[in-house]
């Protein structure tokens, strides 16, 4: 974490409730993972659309859909379990989390500040 989110975090300026999100793609057979401050639908649709200029993972496919999602209590929260589960480097363990909620509150658990 840089100095100038630390600093806005010591104003709790960045303390509002943020998601750590999974979509997935059929045609692609893919998973994106990130992390949000945006509702998950909101983050979606400007996935879907060309909000994003630059070239992005997610333009490989036209069809991504919310897999999962989980709230978190600010978004260094929802960094740290998106930087999780990409480490995990795992198709099983994300298919877990959405058949397991209590992974997801394990998560916040050992990832809340």
């Amino acid at each position: 974490m840089g100095p100038q989110f630390k600093a806005l975090r010591s104003f709790g300026a960045l303390n509002f409730m943020a998601y750590c999100y999974i979509l997935y793609s059929v045609s692609a057979d893919k998973f994106y993972i990130g992390f949000t401050s945006d509702n998950p639908d909101i983050r979606l649709d400007k996935h879907l659309s060309d909000f994003y200029k630059k070239p992005k993972f997610t333009n490989i496919a036209s069809d991504w859909k919310i897999f999962w999602f989980l709230e978190c209590p600010d978004i260094f929260t929802a960094r740290k379990i998106e930087k999780h589960i990409k480490k995990m480097k795992s198709r099983k363990y994300i298919q877990n989390l959405k058949r397991f909620d209590d992974i997801g509150k394990k998560l916040i658990s050992k990832y809340s500040s």
